[in-house]
């Protein structure tokens, strides 16, 4: 398969300093030609305006990701259809990863790792997910256990679009939460075939949204406690759904404790989220279930880029360069250049990975500290070896040619 196979949705709210950034690195993608459609409100269409001959543009009607999911879809006109968030930012190497592994005629629906802030550590790896909500580890090369399904990251995932034909569009009673993990349950119960995609890597940053703050405390959990019930009653099979829902109220009774513990929550914040919960909990025992089927006629394939990037540049250097780096990144980017660039300071501070605002991949740390959470906490290196060591870790995923230039 060809980037003229695969479309990304995007869907977008309030967040559109995010969403440009997620554009910016969706154009950055190592194989021009993949199409582009994005489901946003009103400051997220304001907010693509520069690209905006190059996508499909689609109004976000309400705050239902799964209604806005099922509107990007029926706009796509690729084979395959992949969902990135809009805080989120995919590797170079990521849609060709996901269109090898559709190359198996056997697949309908694949996932891959999901990197967490630091952009380094994975925030969600191969899981698997039964009708209960109760995650397991999976491994991605064995069969999936009795009674559970291949969870599917809603950041990261891609379907062949016949499956929506076969089995309808996401659930749009989940106006929030558990509306991938619904899909990937009746994926499996249908018996068809998913996968795990090692190689196809999304960075998630978790921005502010309606329903959190930047530093994750929650604002409410009214859709976690509806979209619960809804996923229960349509999945739990007969099961006690009793000591799941106890178990959901004790997991996030400990989440606002630890918040509380670091200052972020006051015990009348603490209470009000928790009653927010039950109240979301007992709306959706009410709400119906809607996967309503699809019309898959979207018109034109609308290519996102029309040539591939150049190859990639590497840059590297000090803080006190900080400045002169990020300018030449500056002038990169605006040329259509891809940038990764490497800060090393001398200390052993833990590194730290993000695709910035300006549109370059930057890596900060210190020249003896750890990238992998695995290394040890300090590390002998002169600056050009730590520099080759961090080449190589991210070469693959960045398409970066071992001993390419630097600056």
């Amino acid at each position: 398969m060809t980037p003229a196979d695969l479309s990304v949705v995007v869907v977008s709210a309030g967040r559109p300093e995010a969403l440009h950034r997620c554009l910016l690195g969706l154009s950055q993608l190592a194989h021009a030609g993949c199409e582009v459609v994005v489901v946003a409100d009103a400051v997220g269409q304001a907010a693509v305006q520069p690209f905006a001959d190059r996508i499909k543009l689609l109004p976000q009607e309400a705050p239902n990701i799964s209604a806005a999911r099922n509107a990007g879809i029926e706009a796509a006109s690729g084979r395959i259809i992949a969902f990135v968030d809009d805080d989120a930012v995919p590797e170079p190497s990521w849609a060709d990863a996901v269109l090898e592994a559709f190359a198996d005629p056997e697949l309908v629906a694949v996932t891959g790792p999901v990197l967490g802030r630091n952009g380094i550590s994975l925030q969600w790896g191969p899981l698997a997910v039964n009708g209960l909500a109760q995650d397991i580890p999976s491994d991605p090369d064995a069969p999936i256990r009795d009674g559970f399904a291949r969870k599917l990251q809603g950041t990261n995932m891609a379907f062949r679009r016949e499956v929506f034909a076969q089995i309808g569009g996401f659930d749009e009673a989940l106006h929030f939460y558990l509306d991938d993990t619904d899909m990937a349950l009746r994926i499996g119960r249908a018996g068809l075939t998913t996968a795990w995609v090692d190689g196809a890597v999304v960075h998630h940053g978790f921005q502010a949204s309606a329903r959190r703050t930047e530093d994750r405390v929650p604002l409410s959990l009214f859709d976690i406690g509806a979209s619960t019930s809804v996923y229960l009653r349509k999945h739990a099979g007969g099961a006690d759904t009793a000591e799941a829902v106890r178990d959901l109220e004790a997991g996030q009774s400990s989440r606002l404790l630890r918040l509380a513990k670091i200052k972020k929550l006051d015990a009348d914040k603490m209470r009000g989220l928790m009653e927010s919960l039950r109240a979301g909990l007992a709306e959706g025992e009410s709400r119906e279930s809607s996967e309503r089927e699809m019309v898959l006629d979207p018109g034109a394939f609308v290519p996102f880029v029309a040539n591939d990037p150049p190859s990639p540049i590497l840059l590297s250097g000090r803080p006190f360069q900080r400045m002169r780096l990020h300018r030449e990144a500056t002038a990169a980017v605006a040329n259509g250049q891809p940038v990764s660039l490497f800060i090393f300071e001398p200390t052993p501070r833990k590194h730290k990975v993000s695709f910035t605002d300006g549109g370059w991949w930057e890596q900060n740390g210190g020249l003896f500290g750890p990238s992998d959470r695995s290394e040890p906490r300090f590390q002998m290196h002169s600056f050009q070896g730590r520099l080759a060591c961090e080449v190589r870790r991210i070469s693959a995923t960045r398409c970066i040619q071992h001993g390419g230039d630097t600056n």
